[in-house]
C-alpha cells in the first residue's frame, strides 16, 4: 500500500494532503484510474462515556397525596341512553302506486352497567354524572334503528351500592355486574300500526328516555384480615414486614391515613390478604378521630388482629377498648375469630408487661418485634390458620370463598 502511493504521488493522482492522512484508494471501472475512497469518521468514545441509564421506577406517594386518590364514597347520578325515534315512510316504487308502510323501528338506549374491577382500588375514577348512549332511529324500506352499546363504569371489589338509604347491590367478585340504568325503549315506525283496519297508518312514536337514578357508591375494603390498633402501636410496620406493601412509617400519630391492603404468600402459592385499618380512638364509634370512616372498612375482614403495644403501662387496657369500640358499631364485628398480637417485645419494658398481659387474658398473645423481625414466622403460620378456618366455614355454608 505504501509503495502504491508513492507512485500515486509520483504521476500527480494523490496530494500530499491525502497521503498523509492514510486515505485508502480504490480502482475505477470506467475511467481506469486509482482514486482515493471517502472516509466516515465515527466517534467511539461517546459509548464508552456515556452514562448507564436504568428504567425508571415509579414514584411512591406520600399519605397526604395518596388520600387526595383514595376515595371511598361518591354520589352518581346515571341516566340511561334514549331509545331512537320511529319514523313514518310509504314505500315508493314505479308502477307500484301503493306500496304501504315501511317505516322501521328505533334501537334501543344503552344501559349503564356497574363492573367489578380486582386491580382497582378506590373510587377516585368514578364521575359524578353518566349518560348512556341514544339508540339510532328508524329508516324507510323496514329498516331498524341500531340499539346502543352500553356504558360500563369500573368498580373496586367490595363496592356497595345505595339508594334511598337501602343496599341494591353488594359487588364482592371480580367481573361481577350490576345494571345501574337501564336504557330507553325505541319508538315504533308506522309498519308496526299495519293492521287490517288501517291499512295506511301515519302514527310513529319517539323513543323512551332512560332510567335515572341516583346512587351512592361506598367502598369496603376486602380483606382475610384486618389490623385493629390505636395510633403508633406498629401496624404499618408490621404490614411492611409481612407482605410487600409500603405503608407510611413515621414515628407520629395518624402516620396512616388510608387502609393498605397487603397480600401474605405462602409455599404452596395461596394468598392471604391483610389491611392495615388507620388507627382508632376511643369513642371512635361517636365519629371521633378517623371516626365511622373507617370503621366499615373491618366489616369486610374475615378475621381480625388485635395490635397491641406492649412497651405502654397495663396493655390488656387496649384490648378492652378496642372490643368496646367494635361492639358499639356492630356487635358481630366483636365476635369473629381474631388473634392478639404484641408489638415492640424488643424494648425491656415490653417482656415485663407481656407477662401481666397473659395473667389478664385468658386468650393467646403472639409477641413480635417489627422492628427486628422476631417471631414474624409464628405470625405468618398463625395467619395461615386462621385462612384455613374461613375457608372450611365458607365450605360448610356453601359461600364462594373470597381469593386474591
Amino acid at each position: 500500500m505504501f509503495s502504491l502511493r508513492r507512485w500515486l504521488l509520483q504521476e500527480g493522482r494523490l496530494t500530499w494532503r491525502q497521503a498523509a492522512c492514510h486515505l485508502p484508494v480504490q480502482h475505477c471501472a470506467k475511467t481506469q484510474q486509482l482514486l482515493p475512497c471517502p472516509v466516515i469518521q465515527i466517534a467511539t468514545s461517546a459509548a464508552k462515556c456515556a452514562k448507564t441509564r436504568d428504567l425508571r421506577k415509579k414514584r411512591e406517594l406520600s399519605e397526604k397525596k395518596l388520600t387526595r386518590y383514595f376515595v371511598d364514597y361518591h354520589r352518581v347520578l346515571v341516566v340511561g341512553g334514549k331509545g331512537g325515534n320511529g319514523v313514518c315512510t310509504f314505500h315508493s316504487e314505479p308502477r307500484k302506486e301503493f306500496g304501504g308502510p315501511d317505516g322501521g323501528n328505533g334501537g334501543d338506549g344503552g344501559h349503564i352497567i356497574l363492573k367489578v374491577d380486582k386491580q382497582l382500588k378506590s373510587l377516585a375514577s368514578i364521575k359524578p354524572v353518566y349518560y348512556g348512549a341514544s339508540g339510532e332511529s328508524g329508516g324507510s324500506k323496514n329498516c331498524y334503528g341500531g340499539n346502543a352499546e352500553a356504558t360500563y363504569i369500573l368498580v373496586p371489589m367490595g363496592t356497595i351500592v345505595k339508594e334511598n338509604g337501602q343496599v341494591v347491590a353488594d359487588l364482592s367478585h371480580h367481573a361481577e355486574e350490576y345494571v345501574a340504568a337501564y336504557g330507553g325503549a325505541g319508538g315504533k315506525g308506522n309498519r308496526f300500526f299495519l293492521s287490517n283496519e288501517n291499512r295506511a297508518p301515519t302514527t310513529a312514536t319517539s323513543g323512551e328516555p332512560g332510567q335515572e337514578r341516583v346512587l351512592h357508591l361506598e367502598l369496603k375494603t376486602m380483606a382475610h384480615g384486618g389490623m385493629i390498633g390505636f395510633p403508633n402501636v406498629g401496624k404499618s410496620s408490621l404490614l411492611r414486614v409481612i407482605s410487600n406493601a409500603k405503608p407510611a412509617v413515621a414515628a407520629y400519630p395518624f402516620t396512616t391515613l388510608n387502609p393498605h391492603v397487603g397480600i401474605v404468600h405462602y409455599q404452596d402459592f395461596e394468598q392471604v390478604a391483610v389491611a392495615d385499618i388507620p388507627g382508632i380512638i376511643k369513642d371512635a364509634h361517636k365519629n371521633r378521630g378517623l371516626g365511622t370512616t373507617f370503621l366499615k372498612h373491618v366489616e369486610r375482614c374475615r378475621f381480625l388482629l388485635f395490635v397491641l403495644d406492649l412497651s405502654l403501662p397495663k396493655p390488656w387496657t387496649q384490648y378492652d377498648d378496642l372490643k368496646y369500640e367494635l361492639e358499639q358499631y356492630d356487635k358481630e364485628l366483636s365476635q369473629r375469630p381474631h388473634a392478639i398480637i404484641g408489638n415492640k417485645i424488643d424494648l425491656p419494658e415490653s417482656k415485663v408487661n407481656l407477662c401481666l398481659l397473659r395473667e389478664k387474658l385468658t386468650e393467646g398473645v403472639i409477641p413480635v418485634s417489627a422492628l427486628t423481625g422476631e417471631n414474624i414466622e409464628e405470625l405468618i403460620s398463625h395467619l395461615r390458620t386462621l385462612y384455613d378456618r374461613y375457608l372450611e366455614t365458607d365450605k360448610k355454608h356453601r359461600l364462594t370463598p373470597l381469593k386474591w
